[in-house]
């Protein structure tokens, strides 16, 4: 049984045991609910049947595209709703524009540059990320087959797939917004869509020292650390701002080389023109055809490659990364999962241990201790606010143990009286061992960078 008429039979189920809102509650919160519907169904059988007249193909792109739908929906709203406020018409107009070139309902989420996140969960909620806090909406799909339409929308154009085969799907919206969507029988309450949204104005450094996420002083401690090809770990937990990090960091990297990005789903912002991007590819209906991080890692070796950025470390590319870092490959970038510099090494040395190569642990720890000379560990306080509360310098190896120490640290003291997170940036004391090897680079720190 397809999954559309799997829903269709639970959902008169709930219907029979009057949980599913009926057609006088549907029309109660949705007036024009159905005329909606109905110009919807005319516009796209208009569009079908001129897209099948190949004298009428030129007309099916971009803005030309936008104009024709909207000059078409403006003539069936006049028609069957002329008598209706102008106001109202406009609405009808744009949501039908909205389903028709757009994403549905949450497309207006979409525009609003204040939205961060989008989180539908199930057709009747939906969740936004708004300056680091979570809120409800009042948007609504009309049921979970609306749902699925919207989801398809997405990533059909890309060659993907969802269904009871593969419920799950990882896609980008042509902004470059990153999309994740899971379906029944995986999600209980529906299908669930969660959208990170691209900025178009990527962030700078400046940007970030304005948000308060670090000092100017931790800003050019960071750009020298570039500029002098140190290989940097940017640690922090999901939301934590490690990609908007990661990105500013890219930007310090000089014009003049050649830099590879490595990603799931291409997110990095990058201006240097010796640039060039790849993206990882899900396997196919039949299950064949994947390209994992790891082969691109590997690839990205026979590319000549002056920076490799990996947009994150999940498993076994962490040993090919570490490699890399190794083999001249410095300057290197990536991104990880962790609460703590010291558990992101912990979780690095797991990811080694998933690449299947059966290596001691004081091996795994020796590649690392060599490999990485920073992390930035970054983290989301309860206001919403992102801190960069570490920049560690790895050391090296004591025994078995790798060695690390603080450069900066961000310390917290509570709350003001509006919730918001009270505390103070501050430099150790500690002058990093790796100033020698940025003076080498022929990047200069000055000493009172790091006075208390």
């Amino acid at each position: 049984m397809s999954l559309l008429k799997r829903l269709e039979k639970e959902r008169e189920g709930q219907n029979k045991a009057g949980t599913e809102e009926s057609p006088k509650q549907q029309s109660s919160l949705d007036p024009y609910r159905e005329l909606k519907i109905k110009i919807h169904r005319e516009v796209i059988a208009t569009l079908d049947r001129e897209l099948k007249d190949k004298k009428e193909q030129s007309l099916f792109k971009g803005k030309q595209y936008a104009q024709k739908v909207e000059e078409l929906i403006n003539l069936l709203v006049d028609r069957d709703a002329g008598n209706f406020p102008r106001a109202e018409r406009q609405k009808i107009t744009m949501e039908i524009m909205d389903e028709v070139v757009g994403f549905g309902p949450i497309e207006p989420l979409i525009r609003d540059p204040e939205v961060s996140e989008i989180m539908v969960n199930g057709p009747h909620q939906v969740f936004v990320e708004r300056q680091g806090k979570l809120q409800k909406t009042e948007v609504a799909f009309r049921d979970e087959e609306h749902v699925l339409h919207i989801i398809d929308k997405i990533v059909s154009p890309l060659g993907r797939r969802i269904d009871e085969s593969v419920p799950m799907v990882d896609a980008r919206l042509p902004d470059g917004s990153r999309v994740n969507a899971i379906i029944p029988p995986l999600s209980l309450v529906g299908p669930v869509i969660t959208i990170r949204k691209f900025s178009e104005d990527p962030l700078t450094i400046q940007d970030l020292i304005r948000f308060g996420t670090l000092t100017p002083q931790m800003a050019a401690f960071l750009e020298a650390c570039v500029k002098g090809r140190l290989n940097i770990i940017i640690s922090g937990g999901t939301g934590s701002g490690k990609t908007s990090t990661l990105n500013v960091l890219s930007s310090f990297i000089p014009e003049s080389e050649r830099i590879v990005t490595i990603e799931d789903a291409a997110e990095l912002q990058l201006h240097q023109e010796h640039l060039i991007t790849l993206e990882s590819r899900p396997s196919n209906i039949e299950g064949k055809g994947a390209i994992t991080i790891r082969d691109l890692v590997r690839n990205t070796l026979r590319m000549r490659p002056e920076r490799i950025i990996v947009g994150e470390v999940r498993s076994g590319e962490a040993l090919d990364m570490l490699q890399a870092m190794n083999t001249g490959h410095d300057g290197s970038l990536t991104t990880g999962h962790a609460n703590s510099p010291r558990d992101m090494l912990s979780r690095l040395e797991t990811m080694v241990m998933m690449a299947g190569m059966e290596l001691p642990v004081r091996a795994i720890r020796e590649q690392m201790a060599s490999a990485f000379d920073l992390v930035v560990q970054q983290a989301r306080f309860r206001d919403g606010s992102r801190k960069i509360t570490h920049l560690t310098e790895v050391v090296g190896m004591e025994g078995d143990i790798i060695t690390l120490q603080n450069i900066f640290l961000y310390t917290t003291e509570g709350l003001d009286k509006r919730g918001r997170v009270k505390g103070y940036f501050k430099a150790t004391g500690i002058k990093p061992r790796f100033l020698e090897k940025l003076g080498a680079a022929g990047v200069h720190v000055p000493d009172d960078l790091f006075l208390n």
